[in-house]
């Protein structure tokens, strides 16, 4: 660690001690904390088997000016590799060493995909942080609720609520800097603005949003003169709930959501390719939703029903023709959730669903027509959970899902996860087995090197931790080891003699194995220390932008119109590959280890009217990179206000 850093972590450690002499009341986060996750329905965390990460709502103000990738990266256990990249850089999804198809992605209980992305995989970067009210990430195979791509975690998202109030409004703007660590530019660059109207009364509840993003200044390939990119974000939401009574409601909504860029061509062994013609990207989506629920005496009956669909035009430089080529894709999804949670007694219970997706896709390019009349397919999973909560602190929760595919059949999955709260002791143990089922893609089956002879994947993963309050509930401490086998993973040939390529199903058992930690430290009702760390040990096959030790610290100080907080993280040395054009191979190389310091000072000039906020990202000017051949911001500034009425 550089003597600066120490130098600041000093400083700042001086600067909690000072005010520890305040006595008030702490207001903590502890085991009483509500979650969903791991059962679909709410319950207090002290009674769930799982280790599940809440990022609040006022977690989420404490990070003002960062990206949803850029929280979800410092949650430990999960790697988004881009996130300090250029904006238009693809995402990359790595939860205990695995990939983004194993990663499934919730907003209000229905899962997001793109139907025609080669893993399935949903790009966050369609989504704008400032609709999301509360993010819970749950680690380990879970396909027993959420079906087939759970096999390595579940980020489920709750976008934010309409208040009690009968109008309520507010609006932003943002200003920020675009530097690489070579470049030192004050001008503004990235330009963030929206705003929000919501309210309820009669029954009725309403929310309109419109957020807006645009960034240039920096080119998306590392390298010298390449010319600038640009990225642009609009999102639009529209929501409105009826209750008629206490005992049913239900809410609609609709989102519309574009992402334009310029990008650079891939990594060729010398630098990343930079066009006098940018690549372009344009991706709009637009997605609807149904959510009814109803509670009677001893449950809740609930739907979650939504459909998408995801339509991505890029332009691209063909270096070898000299021609710009033009690719389209349609991904259509929809996906009907009906379950139910049924009380036999105060601490049994159980949880009865079945759930209906399908997914299309076309695509069309200068070297391929691919029909949604070949390329779809379907799947009806029934599903049974059964929870247990003793009085005497033993809780189980066992769970068992019936995948019927309609191209691969049937496949079971299932879980068995044990936790136990000591009377005695501040202490809850925990621990689990389950298994997960991830089918390939309508790309990989049906695209330009679809094959439609590949096999799903399986997933297993076991975990043993305990979550601890100590301190009089000022200090909470979890840690969980995991293990993960995953079998029949999904690879890519290529023949460099022929140009031969598909995807090939790599036939064996590889696996990853580590250790999470978390801590939580309230020194005072104003100071709270959080840190944690990671540790990744994969298999080689799987060992791609993968750090083996990773670190969080983060500081916040609250006071009674605002807040300062730091942030710290650290990644280690990581490996990527890369096709080299030059000798016409796979080559390996060592990405550097990296340190990162944050800081954010927000404040309210008007109390529940006018707040501001200032943040400095990347503040020692770290040189790095993500991805071999690809550009990283540097030191950057930004200014926010927000108006509420």
């Amino acid at each position: 660690m550089n003597k600066k850093f120490m130098g600041l972590s000093v400083f700042a450690l001086a600067t909690a001690f000072s005010y520890a002499q305040e006595s008030d009341t702490l207001s903590v986060k502890n085991l009483q904390e509500v979650v969903v996750s791991d059962t679909k329905f709410a319950q207090s965390r002290e009674k769930s088997g799982k280790v599940i990460e809440v990022i609040t709502a006022k977690e989420l103000d404490q990070k003002k000016g960062q990206s949803l990738a850029n929280v979800l990266h410092q949650v430990a256990g999960v790697e988004i590799n881009g996130n300090q990249s250029f904006g238009g850089k693809n995402l990359g999804y790595y939860i205990r060493g695995g990939r983004n198809r194993q990663t499934a992605i919730y907003i209000d209980g229905i899962p997001l995909t793109d139907a025609s992305g080669i893993n399935l995989e949903y790009d966050l970067r369609l989504i704008s942080i400032d609709q999301i009210e509360k993010i819970e990430v749950m680690k380990g195979a879970s396909s027993t609720l959420y079906g087939s791509g759970a096999a390595t975690g579940v980020i489920n998202i709750t976008l934010k609520k309409s208040p009690k109030t009968t109008f309520n409004g507010s609006a932003y703007t943002t200003l920020g800097t675009q530097n690489t660590v070579a470049t030192s530019r004050t001008k503004a660059q990235d330009i963030n603005q929206g705003f929000k109207l919501n309210g309820s009364g009669h029954k009725v509840s309403y929310m309109t949003s419109l957020n807006s993003n645009d960034t240039k200044g920096m080119s998306e390939a590392a390298g010298d003169n390449f010319e600038e990119d640009s990225f642009s974000r609009v999102n639009v939401m529209q929501k409105f709930g009826f209750k008629p009574n206490e005992n049913f409601s239900f809410e609609v909504f609709g989102t519309y959501d574009r992402i334009k860029n310029t990008f650079d061509n891939s990594f060729d062994g010398v630098v990343a390719n930079s066009d006098d013609v940018n690549n372009a990207n344009l991706s709009e989506q637009v997605r609807i939703g149904f959510l009814p629920k109803y509670t009677y005496k001893n449950g809740e009956f609930a739907i979650n029903a939504g459909a998408s669909t995801i339509g991505r035009k890029v332009q691209m430089t063909n270096t070898w023709a000299n021609t710009i080529d033009n690719y389209n894709y349609t991904g259509r999804t929809v996906s009907m959730d009906a379950f139910n949670k049924y009380s036999f007694t105060s601490s049994l219970f159980i949880v009865l669903g079945t759930q209906y997706q399908y997914f299309d896709m076309i695509q069309k390019d200068p070297y391929a027509i691919v029909s949604n009349d070949q390329a779809k397919f379907n799947l009806i999973d029934p599903y049974a959970t059964l929870v247990f909560n003793s009085e005497l602190g033993l809780n189980l929760n066992l769970g068992a899902r019936l995948n019927t595919h309609s191209e691969y059949g049937n496949q079971v999955v299932y879980n068995i996860n044990p936790s136990y709260v000591f009377a005695n002791l501040p202490l809850k143990v925990i621990a689990s087995y389950s298994t997960a089922y991830i089918t390939p893609s309508l790309y990989q089956l049906y695209g330009p090197y679809g094959n439609i002879a590949l096999t799903p994947e399986e997933n297993a993963t076991a975990e043993f931790g305990f979550e601890s309050q100590l301190l009089d509930k000022k200090l909470t401490i979890n840690t969980v080891g995991f293990y993960r086998a995953e079998e029949n993973t999904i690879g890519f040939f290529y023949d460099a003699a022929t140009f031969e390529s598909y995807y090939v199903t790599n036939i064996g058992r590889n696996t990853a194995k580590g250790l999470e930690t978390t801590i939580r430290y309230h020194l005072s009702k104003q100071i709270t220390f959080t840190g944690n760390y990671t540790l990744t040990q994969v298999d080689k096959i799987l060992n791609r932008l993968i750090p083996k030790n990773k670190a969080n610290l983060e500081v916040n100080y609250n006071f009674k119109r605002g807040n300062l907080a730091g942030q710290y993280q650290f990644v280690d040395q990581r490996i990527d590959t890369y096709y080299d054009a030059n000798v016409w191979a796979k080559q390996t190389t060592n990405l550097s280890a990296y340190q990162l310091l944050n800081t954010t000072f927000s404040y309210e000039l008007l109390p529940k009217r006018l707040q501001v906020f200032t943040a400095i990202t990347n503040v020692m000017n770290e040189s790095f990179q993500e991805v071999l051949g690809y550009n990283t911001r540097g030191r950057n500034y930004k200014l926010g206000v927000t108006f509420l009425f």
